[in-house]
């Protein structure tokens, strides 16, 4: 996934599913447990929990893959009745047990209630009375392989005070738990993790797709690699250089800057830790270990072998270790801490035939050793980290010099800046955009350029960042410069051609509509067509003039302009210039050398061949700033008049991708849903794909839901009186998604999500979740962006109150116009009655709308 982070953790991962459970939890549930070996995913919305003791969650699976978990088996009429949790079950038993019962794996997340934790606490030693533990230490209480035993129908132990508390289990819905316990678990589950997407047109300016099972990471690694040969590779805070012979199945962490030459063997895994303030322990051990068992038991392997074998390949015996047979591998001392390092050494200590070496031999047994368990207490996490750092910050230039077929340009490249801007570095050599098989690479290494200098207080970033927005515009505009149009008069002397639009109401999907979002990720937005009082509120005429010029007028405004030149017509991104997308329509449609070919030398001639000016007049019958998309649905209702006077033949899915153009060309930015919404009909979700070329394909839904007895159902259209521009709104936005910002693409697909659940229930007619929907909206909108919602408007809602179900601003949000849902038709009643006796201001009013079922029309008189 895009957005990912060099320093994140598994909790990192897991967190954004921890909250939808926390979130749809009861109000009886106290207290989250979740394991920290694994990451979780869900990509659906979790329904209200149920309300009990001990919630599970649980994911379906194969008998062979839950042997290795606890497994809940459930009631087969109702799967979420506990009836018996067992830990670690064999397959055989699983599958005798599942001819009466389902069975599900924990994935280690368990809700506890208030009574369930004083349950625990109760076995753990607790006393009300005295409010202590025993000698104030817990007692040890196994929590999966003790308490889980008493609970369920049939408990597999009988406990009273366990098995009387109320357990429930839920599916996590379209799910995924990946276990990182194990050598093999953690190669697999980053292994199933990077494939999770294999439609590779999803996956960003670098495809990871088919990679091989080779996991490098906050590590600088030279040596030779071959894909087959060295699977099941994990390298991790380490220095591998080039003299390092690699095999299969090794794991490698903790390995400092290093000269040595070392050759690994198949399933050999190195980890050097750091302890005390300069000393380092060598930890050898296999990639199957298991890691349990006496020291003395044949089966207690080390280094993929018995331990007795390998103290008998180097004449050691137990006595000599001075380790008693019985004691636990975990616990004994087999890990030297020797004086200074040295690769033969640590060869000799893991090589399946060790030379015969009395001074390694001697090294080993006279060195202070330590066990596993007492490396896990005297390890020095601060000399841990600083060697990561260190080498994350080292390989930070390399990456980005290897960025097409790194993962550089798909981090989370706010933070990645601002480590980098704290580096050494200097910024990576800029890339040639000519060059670059996917020219969006370019935009985020612009960006990120900029985003490193402005965090160094270096000014040139403005001028960076600038350049960035420029070379997006020039990619999606540059294709129709590519398809010159050269319009040519079809009226007759007398005819006007009359374009008229509804506007559009944004439910759910806005912003994932902009770029680049959408060109990346492609875009998915719920909205419907609406008139206002009665009438579509966008309306332009066009007609031919004798003078040899082009005519703009503006009804609402009161205004008039005249293009006589090519640069009148180019002055749209000009500051100070008026009917700025009248004059980038015209540019648009042809009537200017960049789109029409240069097959002119002026304006003048251009309209002399086309035997007269033209003149068009526009009427936005729409406070400004209203939220409603007006500017791009004027736009392209220009663009489908001025395409309808000049024979050009444009249909709607041209004229939304011509209007995606035009907003790029006035440098406002800006996606495609407003069109869209103006341009069709009705109720619709409208889904893009990624890529440059952005189609708008629309599904429709019943009109019904919205028809002329909304308002009758507590749907209200109301105008704020209170406006705001999305301009500078929409660069903050869309700088956080050039950076690939994790939090902003997080928020923005659940926003895309929103729009899935949002036609879902318009198509059941069910209005309570459409009013969720509305909810969910407004909250994602208010997480893009901290100014959506100002004081001015909370004032508003405050003063609906309980009344109100849902509500939402349109468009960008701080202002314009607010869709009400009231709880009912009474409550809309005391909406209306309420805000219209006590405006918060002199231009706020209720307005009415009703569904357009034409979208856009053209006509000729």
């Amino acid at each position: 996934a895009l957005g990912q982070k060099l320093d994140q953790t598994l909790l990192d991962l897991n967190l954004p599913v921890f909250n939808k459970i926390v979130a749809a939890a009861s109000t009886s549930s106290r207290v989250m447990i979740a394991s920290g070996d694994m990451i979780i995913r869900s990509d659906a919305e979790l329904p209200q929990l149920p309300d009990a003791d001990i919630v599970f969650f649980g994911l379906w699976a194969k008998p062979e893959s839950a042997r290795d978990f606890g497994v809940m088996f459930c009631d087969r009429e109702a799967p979420e009745k506990l009836v018996t949790f067992l830990q670690k079950p064999s397959p055989d038993v699983i599958r005798e047990r599942s001819k009466k019962q389902l069975f599900m794996i924990d994935i280690g997340v368990w809700l506890l209630s208030e009574r369930a934790v004083d349950c625990l606490m109760n076995k753990c030693g607790w006393t009300k009375k005295n409010q202590t533990f025993p000698e104030d230490t817990p007692n040890v209480y196994d929590l999966y392989g003790k308490w889980a035993l008493h609970l369920g129908s049939e408990p597999v132990e009988e406990d009273c005070e366990v098995g009387g508390l109320p357990t429930a289990v839920v599916t996590l819905p379209q799910g995924g738990f990946y276990h990182f316990g194990t050598s093999s678990d953690m190669t697999q589950s980053l292994y199933e993790l990077q494939n999770l997407v294999t439609d590779q047109t999803k996956l960003g300016a670098v495809s990871t797709l088919a990679q091989p099972r080779q996991f490098i990471q906050n590590a600088v690694f030279q040596a030779p690699l071959r894909r087959e040969e060295n699977h099941s590779l994990w390298v991790e805070n380490s220095f591998i250089p080039a003299s390092w012979k690699i095999a299969s199945r090794n794991v490698l962490t903790g390995i400092p800057e290093n000269d040595w030459t070392l050759e690994l063997e198949d399933g050999v895994c190195l980890d050097l830790v750091p302890v005390e303030e300069t000393e380092l322990c060598i930890r050898p051990y296999g990639y199957a270990d298991a890691f349990r068992g006496a020291v003395g038991d044949s089966g207690t392997q080390w280094i993929n072998r018995p331990l007795g074998d390998w103290l008998a390949a180097r004449k050691i015996s137990l006595a000599d270790a001075g380790i008693d047979p019985a004691t636990d591998i975990q616990t004994a001392p087999l890990f030297p801490v020797p004086e200074t390092i040295d690769p033969a050494f640590i060869q000799w200590m893991f090589a399946a035939e060790p030379e015969e070496s009395d001074v390694w031999r001697s090294l080993w047994l006279e060195s202070r050793r330590l066990s596993a368990r007492e490396l896990g207490r005297q390890v020095n996490l601060g000399r841990l980290y600083a060697q990561r750092n260190a080498l994350r910050e080292t390989a930070l230039p390399l990456m980005a010099r290897n960025c097409e077929q790194s993962i550089f340009y798909k981090l989370d490249l706010e933070n990645t800046a601002k480590r980098y801007a704290a580096s050494p570095f200097d910024l990576p050599a800029e890339l040639d955009i000519s060059s670059l098989r996917n020219p969006m690479i370019a935009v985020h290494d612009r960006m990120f350029r900029a985003a490193v200098l402005r965090r160094r207080g270096d000014e040139s970033w403005r001028d960076l960042e600038k350049e960035t927005f420029g070379i997006l515009r020039d990619l999606i505009v540059r294709r129709f410069i590519g398809q010159p149009s050269v319009p040519a008069c079809t009226l007759l002397d007398d005819q006007i051609v009359w374009g008229r639009s509804p506007i559009r109401l944004d439910f759910a999907g806005g912003w994932t509509d902009t770029p680049p979002y959408c060109l990346e990720h492609g875009g998915q937005v719920l909205n419907i067509a609406i008139d206002l009082n009665g009438q579509p509120p966008i309306q332009v005429y066009a007609r031919r003039t004798a003078e040899h010029e082009l005519v703009i007028r503006s009804i609402d405004l009161g205004l008039e302009e005249r293009l006589k030149t090519y640069e009148d017509v180019r002055a749209y991104d000009k500051l100070g210039s008026g009917f700025t997308v009248a004059r980038a329509a015209f540019a648009l449609v042809g009537f200017h050398p960049d789109f029409n070919g240069g097959a002119f030398q002026s304006l003048e001639e251009q309209l002399q061949a086309l035997g007269g000016g033209v003149e068009i007049t526009m009427l936005a019958a729409i406070p400004k700033g209203s939220g409603l998309g007006t500017s791009s649905i004027l736009a392209a209702t220009i663009l489908g008049v001025l395409s309808d006077f000049g024979g050009l033949n444009w249909d709607k899915v041209e004229l939304a991708q011509r209007t995606l153009a035009l907003e790029q060309m006035l440098t406002s930015g800006g996606g495609w849903q407003d069109q869209v919404g103006g341009l069709f009909h009705g109720v619709k979700l409208v889904e893009t794909t990624p890529g440059l070329e952005q189609v708008p394909v629309v599904r429709w839904l019943p009109g019904s839901f919205f028809s002329a007895s909304a308002a009758g159902s507590g749907m209200l259209l109301y105008y704020t009186g209170i406006t705001r521009v999305a301009n500078d709104i929409l660069g903050e936005i869309v700088r956080g998604i050039f950076l690939n910002s994790s939090r902003r693409l997080a928020t923005l697909k659940a926003i895309g999500d929103n729009a899935a659940f949002c036609y879902d229930v318009i198509q059941r007619n069910d209005r309570d979740g459409f009013a969720e929907a509305i909810r969910r909206s407004w909250q994602l909108n208010n997480e893009l962006d901290s100014g959506t919602n100002t004081p001015e408007v909370q004032r508003i809602l405050d003063a609906a109150g309980d009344d109100l179900s849902a509500a939402k601003l349109l468009g960008a949000g701080g202002g314009g116009y607010l869709f009400m849902m009231a709880r009912d038709a009474d409550a809309a009643g005391r909406i209306r009655h309420s805000l219209g006796k006590n405006p918060p201001n002199s231009g706020a009013r209720f307005v009415d709308f009703s569904l357009s079922e034409t979208g856009l029309q053209i006509t000729r008189s």
